[in-house]
């Protein structure tokens, strides 16, 4: 296979280069939300469309093009897709096993203030679900508990994809991190250092803005010991941990 350098603006314009370049990904969005296309349909054009846009616009050797195409779909299989099927596993054994109606009781026994519910659901059961599944299983699995305790489901589902802005940094087991410092040839614990000092900060901005969403400038006045500790607590953990 030939060493192949790619040019970042063959355009020779960086704004219609990057435009070309965002092609699949914004028809991905296209294809899911209006096009209403199943996701694996979607995928499949996007990947044609990334293929076409990286031979015919960057140039980029059919030999080279191919492999990054099985490479990609293999490092979907593992880790990420195993970690995906490991989840949603475990999430319908406790369904099945009546596990989750136990979980669901529990929380309520806790408190019923949907907004104490959203930071001990939402943010703290989400985060633990980022660090041992990611990839889109804790926002499903959070928002699915959020709708057993009342909440409807698209406010449950912006909602949990919204909190969960800080925990996914790190993602499952840190994968975010282990790519980015893959692609970029920086150590990846350097890169976590970076993204561990600026994330706490992060955090508490996050909680403060759902409780805002969901109460208001009330929610915040009521809430505020709750979101220092869970927030706090968070923050400390990714900043020492990193």
């Amino acid at each position: 296979m030939n060493l192949w350098q790619q040019n970042y603006d063959p355009a020779g314009n960086i704004w219609l280069s990057s435009l070309i370049a965002s092609l699949p990904i914004l028809f991905f969005f296209f294809a899911l939300i209006k096009l209403k296309l199943k996701g694996y349909v979607a995928a499949s054009w996007t990947v044609a469309i990334a293929l076409a846009v990286a031979l015919l616009f960057y140039k980029m050797p059919v030999a080279n093009a191919l492999a990054s195409v099985v490479y990609g779909f293999f490092y979907g299989l593992w880790p990420i897709a195993w970690i995906i099927i490991a989840a949603v596993f475990v999430y319908k054994i406790s369904v099945k096993t009546g596990q989750f109606d136990i979980i669901r009781s529990s929380i309520l026994s806790i408190t019923p203030d949907q907004r104490l519910q959203m930071l001990i659901v939402g943010f703290c059961f989400g985060a633990f679900l980022e660090g041992a599944a990611g990839f889109g299983a804790p926002v499903a699995i959070t928002a699915a508990l959020l709708v057993g305790l009342g909440f409807k489901p698209l406010y449950a589902a912006g909602l949990c994809l919204i909190v969960n802005t800080a925990p996914v940094a790190f993602g499952a087991m840190g994968i975010p991190i282990l790519v980015a410092g893959q692609v970029t040839g920086i150590d990846s614990f350097e890169i976590g250092q970076m993204v561990g000092r600026q994330l706490p900060f992060m955090t508490i901005i996050v909680l403060f803005w759902i409780m805002a969403i969901m109460d208001g400038w009330r929610g915040i006045k009521e809430t505020w010991p709750a979101v220092v500790v869970a927030g706090g607590s968070f923050a400390i953990a990714q900043y020492l941990s990193s």
